[in-house]
């Protein structure tokens, strides 16, 4: 692999609802496990981070077609990790495919589904505040389709469980039915911590550029994730449970079901 690759152009950062795209082919290489890895100069491909899957779907020139099992993201480069379609297809050598353009398309059904569930979990935090949980703060979200939930630092009284359950899933149905335009835009320090409410988090540093997601009249928050365009895209989201030990409380939740 090429060690002197510039950072991949995350193109979902703009538009998030691209679903297809081109590129420039940079570095292929095998790794010690068999997979197949591809590096572009740019993608459309959300890496797995942030709490939110990997996309999927495929990279094909005239020559082959490469599908997209798994993407990952280190030191700014991204990663597109799978197998060529067809064993027929003559196999991907490093530099020999080197500037050659390629078609990208992201699975719409993954992306939807990923996007609405991460919306979901942004939704449940302005919501935590709604009800009067503002006091917890979210440290991790997990939203993968299998289970997923808020993390927040904090504890609450367990008596307080059910009767907030109940709050959270009205106050996120309410704001659902509502609607309101979703943005996601890459801003100065200033700007960007401004829109969230005067402050970011420790971790964003000073001299960045944060991307900030914003959910109607809502404060903004840094987030990486893709997102849906309008709140009421969620459709429904339904609080499954609260867990709430050991210094952290932990919401599990769902999206309603997208009919296709």
């Amino acid at each position: 692999m090429d060690q002197n690759l510039s950072p991949t152009k995350l193109e979902y950062f703009d538009d998030m609802y691209k679903l297809q795209s081109t590129a420039t082919l940079l570095s292929s290489f095998q790794t010690e496990d068999g997979r197949q890895v591809l590096i572009l100069d740019s993608t459309i491909f959300h890496p797995q981070g942030g709490g939110q899957p990997a996309d999927t779907g495929f990279i094909s020139s005239s020559d082959f077609k490469f599908i997209v099992q798994d993407v990952r993201s280190k030191d700014k480069i991204v990663y597109h990790y799978g197998h060529l379609e067809n064993s027929d297809d003559r196999k991907l050598q490093e530099n020999h495919e080197k500037g050659v353009q390629v078609l990208l398309s992201v699975d719409e059904q993954r992306r939807r589904l990923n996007s609405r569930l991460h919306s979901g979990g942004h939704l449940l935090d302005i919501c935590m505040n709604n009800v009067g949980w503002g006091h917890l703060e979210p440290t991790k979200g997990y939203h993968f389709p299998d289970g997923p939930f808020v993390e927040y630092k904090g504890t609450v009284a367990q008596n307080e469980l059910q009767t907030k359950q109940k709050e959270l899933e009205v106050e996120a149905n309410n704001l659902i039915s509502m609607g309101g335009k979703v943005f996601a835009s890459i801003l100065p320090y200033d700007k960007a911590s401004n829109l969230c409410g005067g402050c970011l988090p420790d971790y964003i540093p000073q001299d960045s550029t944060p991307r900030i997601v914003k959910f109607g009249e809502n404060p903004g928050c840094p987030c990486g994730g893709t997102h849906v365009n309008d709140i009421s895209e969620i459709l429904s989201l339904k609080v499954t449970q609260i867990r709430t030990k050991k210094g952290q409380t932990k919401v599990f939740y769902n999206v309603g079901c997208l009919n296709v």
